[in-house]
């Protein structure tokens, strides 16, 4: 059964930032009925909440940096209850919380002590990946010890499939693993010339791509779905395996086209497929 498909907002940012109302509707036009947020644009909970309304768009879930969540974290997750969000993930750590650093350790307490506060008000705390969690620590992989450490009724997953394949692992199996722990997976295409290292994490591509001026400086390159080395039925048939309740398409760049092309283009690769 195809499942109901979002756009992370972040894909969007710099048209939200021209004309908030005007993006929501285009969003909404090009056929996503469901919304992802990163970040409240300076607004209200209240007028968020409204604003997604009006253009006929649902609010599934959001991504709020765990600073953030740990500042005030009642006040802020009943933020985004009041918005109707069934989610909030932790979207990325600063490189000293990541693994091979002091901070991974009191990062995993730290997420789980806000999980807790979430599940009291009836939210669901995702982690959402990226390449650098693909580190092995005693043999493992430092994303799957997260989801061993805490509990699955207090961390969900929500899995970025192009950052799992540029770390080198094949996205739809390494989904599978977490069957009945996916509710929210990440749809998500590239390009890459280079193989995964440690000297091009994510921090290198989101500071160098834009910068480059062709292809064949680009080392790696975000692409809509169907226009890069994702293989979208498979990670399709892994969603539905995995029982999930949505899947979020994002682009972190549009460099060749406006974003909401690029998003357009993205919904019309996924309807080819029936979704």
């Amino acid at each position: 059964m195809p499942l109901p498909v979002a756009l992370q907002m972040y894909s969007v940012r710099d048209q939200l930032s021209k004309d908030y109302v005007a993006t929501l509707q285009k969003v909404k036009a090009i056929g996503y009925d469901y919304a992802e947020l990163a970040g409240l644009a300076n607004k209200s909970a209240g007028e968020i909440k409204k604003l997604y309304q009006d253009a006929g768009l649902s609010i599934i879930s959001a991504h709020v940096p765990l600073a953030e969540l740990l500042n005030d974290t009642e006040k802020t997750l009943s933020d985004y209850a009041t918005i109707g969000c069934s989610y909030v993930a932790v979207p990325w750590i600063e490189k000293e919380r990541r693994p091979g650093h002091a901070g991974f350790e009191p990062t995993i307490a730290d997420i789980t002590k806000v999980g807790k506060v979430a599940k009291e008000l009836g939210i669901v705390l995702l982690y959402h990946n990226h390449d650098f969690e693909f580190v092995k620590i005693d043999g493992k992989y430092a994303l799957d010890i997260m989801y061993e450490t805490i509990p699955s009724d207090i961390l969900q997953t929500e899995i970025d499939t192009c950052w799992v394949h540029y770390a080198g692992v094949e996205p739809a199996g390494y989904l599978k693993k977490y069957k009945g722990r996916a509710p929210v997976v990440h749809l998500k295409d590239f390009t890459a010339t280079d193989a995964p290292s440690s000297e091009t994490p994510y921090d290198l591509i989101m500071e160098n791509a834009p910068k480059a001026a062709t292809r064949e400086q680009r080392s790696f390159e975000f692409q809509p779905l169907g226009y890069g080395k994702q293989d979208i039925p498979s990670l399709l048939k892994a969603a539905e395996f995995v029982e999930a309740k949505y899947v979020v398409v994002e682009q972190d760049q549009s460099i060749r086209r406006t974003s909401l092309e690029d998003a357009a283009l993205s919904r019309e690769t996924l309807r080819k497929y029936g979704w």
